[in-house]
Parts: C-alpha cells; structure tokens; sequence
C-alpha cells in the first residue's frame, strides 16, 4: 500500500511491537526535500534540500579595497593601491566641504529671495532645505519658524546696505563678491572690518524682527509689551503698538548665535577665539539696536492742542545704529586667546571692552591690492577726491599710485517749482565735471 493517505485499518506495528505512523510517499515536486519518515517508492529519488542564495551585491568592483596579507600588517590587511587613492580622496572633499561650509553664511539669505509662507506650494520642497549658508542648528529654527526666513533675509540685507554706506569713502567698501559667501574670503580674516560685518548685519536682525512683530506679520510675536517707562508724565498714556524689540533681541540671539556655538574647538585655539570674537560682535550690535530704541508719542486734541499724548517704543532710525557702530568699529579693541579659552587684551593699558564693544583678533589686511588669498578687491578704478585729505582723497585712497582724471556728465533735476494742485514740475540740467579715478 502506497503512502498517500494514512490507512483505515489498524495502526501497522513493527518489530518489537512498536507503534509506528503510518507510511507517506515523497512528493514528487523537484523544488522540495524530503519529509522525515516518509520512504521512498521503487522508481523516486532522494533531491537536495532548497536552500535562499543571498542577494546580489548592489555594486561589485574590479578589485577589492582590501587584501588578505601576512599577519603584522595593518592588523593582517593591506590596503591597496586603489584603497589609497580612494582615501586620499575622500579626506580631501570631506576637508573641501567643511571650507565650503564654512564659507557659506546666513548672510547669503538676503541675496536670494525667500519665500513666504503664503506663496508655499503645495508638494515644493520645504524652503529650508532650499536655502544656503544656514547651519544645522539654524536649520532646524527655520523648521520651526518658516515665517521668520523672509524678515531674517531683510534684516541681513539692511545691514549690507548700511555697512556699504559706512564704508563708502574707504578702501574697504563691504563690497559683496558672490551670492553664497556675499563678502567673500576677506570675512575669514578676523579683523576690524569683520567685526562691523557682524555687528551690523546682526542688528540688521533685530531691527527687521522687531518690526515684522508690530506689523503683525509673525505668529509667535505682537505689538511690545515693555513696560511703561517712570519719567513719562502721568496724563500721557501709554499704548499704542511698539516695536517688540525684545522678541526681536532675543529672536536674534539664538538665530545668528546658533552657527558659531555649534562649532567645538580646542581651547586656546586660534579657531576658538575667532568664535569668542564674532560672539562678542553680534552681541554688540543687538545691543545697538536695544539701547537706542526710545519712547516716541503722538498729540491728540482739538486743533492740534496737544492736550494729550500717547507713547509707544519704537527703534531708533537704522542709520543711526549704523553711525554708533562705526564709532565702534574706530575704537575697537584688539583681543587674543588665553589658555583658559578666553579673549584678553593684546594691550593691557586700553580699558576692558564691554558688551557693547567690538574687539578683534586679527590686523586688517592690505586693501590696496587685488588678493586673491585675503580677499582684497583693491583700489583699482574707486572714484576719489582729489581735494579731499581724508581716507576718501585720491593720495590714500590710491595708496600712492596715483590716479587717472576724465569728464562725465551730470543729469540733475533743478528750477523745481510748485503748481497749484498739487505737483512740483522740474527741469534737467546737465553740468560737466571732472571725475578722477585711482590706477
């Protein structure tokens, strides 16, 4: 009896009466093995047990990175001559991504526009992703505050703007070089000019937050909420919507501050000064902007009687936030690194920088000429004073080259009158002058 279903019978016993199950043939599917205690019939044979190959590698090589050798060696394994090259390269683009990295600046953000996020679509990429020079750590604030990118954007942009007005008659002009690392290379030299860079643009910060907060552009923030101050008259009230340079103030803080406390440098290192230094700049000019934001009031009564007030913080106009940080910049302090990991005077007889002081690690480099290493544009074709004595005068502006003069011609409104209602109507004249250039 074939073993295809157990018997109806009696169960078989074999020798020594022992129970056994009944009989079952093997099947005959080629892909199976065979069943323990399953026999045989007379014309089937035994097939092997099917065993999963593992997969395919995704990517195989001509030759292998590594090689057997005789123990002694690299633990036994000697790199080849292929691994090398493929180590050497790999340090080196890792040691390139990190100066591209560094290059990068949040700065970038006011050189291309960004998004609001009313104008997001609908399955785009999210925006921070999209936007470059930001670290991780402001990365993740974009995440969690979409809405702030566009004024952090105008914020930047209103302290280039003012940092070139500051700097036009200098042979430093916060000429921007690029869209990626605005300033270019000059920024990784920790000097003066630095210094006012990051003082600027981080008020820059303060000052655009603050406003977008009265403006009720963001969600997180509103109108100030500072209170009422003690010298103000008891029949003026206070009120109105301010400008919350507080949110703006510390807003600012974790935004700018994040890229430079996320690096981790060995103490008393050059590197970690140069951190300490740009930390001691933004602070600066966030308390710029802090402390000059004054009590502003509008006159309410009949005819203009002014006979009673309302007074509300606002900030102070940027320009003159850029003027007392260029004061600052003329007396900034010249800082090193201890072996504790903090800044000291390189001259102990200055007094010790404040808060609102800007210091710097590093001498200004040369200006006059085109340097590709420093970063320096040069001199070469500014416009200058010829009667000028100050740093805008052809002698210095020049450094001693000498200059080029030619003519140009001037379009300029003029015999403005005023014509009743309401416009002014104006002429164009043209007037030629001499213009001087420096070699």
């Amino acid at each position: 009896m074939r073993c295809g279903s157990p018997s109806s019978s009696s169960p078989l016993r074999g020798a020594g009466g022992r129970r056994r199950g009944p009989r079952r043939s093997c099947p005959a599917e080629a892909t199976r093995a065979v069943r323990p205690g399953c026999r045989l019939g007379p014309n089937e044979r035994p097939l092997p047990a099917f065993r999963l190959r593992p997969p395919p590698p995704l990517l195989l090589l001509e030759a292998p990175l590594w090689k057997l050798s005789v123990p002694g060696y690299w633990g036994g394994l000697r790199p080849t001559m292929p691994s090398l090259l493929l180590l050497f390269t790999a340090a080196l683009l890792s040691s390139w991504a990190q100066l591209l990295t560094d290059a990068n600046s949040w700065w970038s953000l006011a050189m291309n526009p960004v998004q609001r996020p009313e104008m997001f679509i609908i399955g785009a990429q999210p925006v921070c992703s999209q936007l470059p020079g930001l670290s991780p750590g402001q990365r993740k604030l974009c995440q969690l505050y979409q809405e702030h990118m566009a004024y952090i954007g105008e914020g930047a942009k209103t302290g280039i703007k003012e940092c070139q007005y500051q700097f036009r008659q200098r042979r430093w002009n916060c000429s921007t070089v690029d869209n990626t690392s605005v300033f270019g290379r000059v920024m990784q030299i920790g000097s003066r000019e630095t210094a006012f860079t990051y003082a600027v643009s981080a008020a820059g910060v303060v000052n655009a937050i603050s406003r977008a907060c009265r403006e009720g552009e963001l969600s997180t923030c509103g109108c100030s909420r500072t209170a009422r101050p003690k010298d103000l008259p008891r029949d003026w009230l206070w009120g109105g919507c301010g400008d919350n340079v507080e949110y703006g103030y510390r807003f600012a803080k974790e935004f700018v501050d994040a890229r430079e406390r996320e690096k981790n440098f060995a103490k008393g290192s050059e590197e970690q000064g140069r951190v300490l230094m740009n930390l001691q700049n933004n602070e600066a000019g966030r308390r710029a902007v802090y402390k000059m934001a004054d009590v502003a009031c509008k006159c309410h009564g009949v005819s203009g009687s002014c006979s009673l007030k309302t007074c509300w913080l606002q900030l102070a106009e940027f320009r003159k936030v850029g003027d007392q940080l260029k004061e600052k910049y003329d007396s900034a302090a010249a800082m090193r690194i201890t072996r504790k990991g903090k800044l000291e005077l390189v001259n102990s007889r200055f007094n010790q920088p404040t808060p609102e002081d800007l210091v710097y690690v590093d001498p200004s480099p040369d200006y006059c000429l085109r340097n590709e290493t420093t970063g320096s544009l040069g001199t070469q074709g500014r416009l200058c004073n010829k009667t000028s004595e100050g740093m805008d005068g052809c002698e210095l502006m020049c450094c001693g080259r000498g200059y080029d003069q030619f003519k140009s011609v001037q379009v300029e409104r003029c015999h403005c009158k005023f014509h009743w209602c309401c416009f002014v109507k104006c002429k164009k004249c043209t007037e030629i002058v001499d213009q001087y250039v420096c070699k």
